[in-house]
């Protein structure tokens, strides 16, 4: 099996969930007592928050790179980074390591695609839904993406890091968040993809209108393909 070298904090929260959910799918596959093989390096969120300008996207970077090849020294054979916002510098991350980063954005638009959905909806952070590191990812894969108007983009974003990233999930806030995936349904979306890891927390698919491309679950589950690449058991 090999060893998953995670980066989470961002928050603390979602990393709970790729932890629960890597293990799970593990023991599941496995069987027995097995369960992942994972190094996590937990930062703290107030010294990761996206930054306004490039430049500040590039310091976070270079600290990324910093903590991943941390992980990559003490036996980490790949990079997972437990949230979709700091995949903006991905490839720069990429480009200065020697191990996989498994990206998100790629693993997200691979299961879409396997799915034949042709337009999704994207909610997550300002920088998810605006910029286009996501939905030029998707456009790769054949995949239009549909978001919020942008007093919505707004209240999603205030959201995420006023309430979802201290661990507080509102009906209210919920009830919004519905009525922007109806209003994107009504534009043609045919899913909607999850695109911060604590979206899951606060909406069930027994909830939505749309189907529910959750980006946590997929990219842990892409997260366990990768460690039991060749194990004899699982193969």
């Amino acid at each position: 099996m090999k060893t998953l070298g995670l980066i989470g904090g961002t928050s603390w929260h979602s990393t709970v969930e790729y932890y629960r959910i890597i293990n799970q799918q593990v023991n599941e596959r496995l069987g027995g007592a097995n369960s992942a093989k994972m190094l996590l390096y937990s930062v703290n969120f107030e010294e990761l928050k996206p930054p306004a300008d490039w430049s500040g996207w590039i310091e976070i970077a270079n600290k990324l790179t910093v903590i991943s090849n941390k992980l990559q020294v003490a036996g980490a054979d790949c990079v997972i980074i437990c949230s979709n916002t700091p995949h903006i510098v991905a490839d720069l991350i990429q480009q200065n390591i020697k191990v996989p980063l498994l990206d998100i954005t790629t693993e997200t638009s691979k299961y879409i695609a396997q799915k034949k959905l042709s337009t999704v909806g994207l909610l997550g952070t300002k920088f998810t839904m605006e910029q286009a590191f996501f939905r030029n990812k998707l456009a790769n894969y054949h995949i239009a993406s549909l978001i919020p108007a942008e007093f919505d983009r707004e209240f999603i974003h205030t959201s995420i890091y006023t309430e979802f990233g201290k661990g507080i999930f509102k009906e209210e806030t919920k009830r919004k968040f519905l009525d922007i995936i109806y209003d994107l349904k009504s534009r043609g979306a045919e899913g909607v993809i999850f695109g911060c890891t604590e979206i899951p927390l606060l909406i069930r698919q027994e909830e939505c209108p749309l189907e529910i491309l959750d980006t946590t679950l997929i990219h842990s589950t892409a997260a366990v393909d990768f460690a039991l690449q060749g194990h004899p058991i699982y193969n």
